[in-house]
């Protein structure tokens, strides 16, 4: 499917979005980020749209200029995040949207090439920088205590991430996918909004919280689930997740707060080896 480099049209923090065919647009990677980390982006949504889930088609793949791309349809519209920063939405209709997102992820059959969370978790360290090594081996230790579970996370489920179009809401960015519990995905909901974002200047400082409440509650009742269960189920989840904003954050202002709270987690498992020398 042909189709060549146009005007750049968005960005994000590892790749820029150019148009390219008629109703498409180019992922474009930035230069040095991994090429393995380009294609388990498009295995991974191309895996999801083929069991039904709520994932774009993936056209092709490409390289230009040593730059992996992923050519996708072309969704216009504002994000979410955007509608909210611009007041156009409340935190409660914004939160009623990223919940009845993840119900529909959720209900979504996982692909078999799925990673489970220990393989996601062990993969992710490897590939990114920001992980202390015995953290890393106390986080896959208290991975291997978990149930097993197989359910589909988008685990990077956010604001930013769903496209406002005329057809609906529509969900992007599936590199992180991972077969888990869905408590695991509002767990990562719960960290990113309580513990590691900011109001924007002008913004009520409670916003996040508020917003995250508001995803949390409608979740409960779509899933006919208490908020009290809902708050014990993500429970288990939250250290790893803490973890994984060490990978994806590593220079992150709560570094430092981060690993304390981590340590003192592992701590209380028995699993905190400060000493151990693992190489990730």
């Amino acid at each position: 499917m042909g189709g060549s480099i146009g005007e750049k049209i968005g960005e994000g923090a590892m790749a820029d979005i150019h148009a390219w065919a008629p109703g498409q647009v180019l992922k474009l990677f930035k230069a040095g980020v991994s090429h393995q980390i380009g294609a388990q982006e498009a295995q991974m949504t191309r895996d999801v749209f083929a069991v039904g889930g709520p994932a774009p088609e993936v056209f092709a793949e490409v390289t230009l200029e040593g730059r992996f791309g992923i050519v996708l349809p072309r969704l216009d519209g504002p994000t979410l995040l955007q509608l909210m920063l611009a007041r156009a939405m409340t935190s409660e209709q914004a939160g009623a949207i990223l919940a009845a997102l993840f119900i529909t992820v959720h209900n979504t059959p996982p692909p078999p090439e799925a990673p489970s969370l220990h393989d996601w978790f062990d993969s992710a360290s490897r590939l990114h920088d920001g992980i202390p090594g015995p953290i890393a081996a106390g986080i896959l230790a208290m991975i291997e205590r978990l149930p097993a579970a197989d359910g589909l996370c988008h685990a990077d489920l956010h604001p930013g991430n769903v496209i406002m179009t005329a057809n609906g809401p529509r969900l992007i960015d599936w590199a992180c996918a991972v077969r888990a519990p869905a408590a695991f995905d509002l767990g990562r909901c719960h960290v990113t909004f309580t513990e590691l974002v900011d109001a924007p200047e002008g913004v009520d400082p409670e916003a996040p919280r508020a917003f995250n409440a508001a995803v949390q509650v409608e979740y409960a009742r779509l899933a006919s689930l208490s908020d009290a269960a809902l708050t014990a189920a993500m429970a288990p989840y939250l250290t790893i997740l803490r973890a994984f904003a060490l990978i994806e954050r590593p220079a992150s202002a709560r570094r430092d707060l981060l690993i304390e709270r981590i340590e003192a987690s592992l701590r209380s498992e028995g699993l905190w080896a400060p000493n151990r020398q693992d190489q990730i």
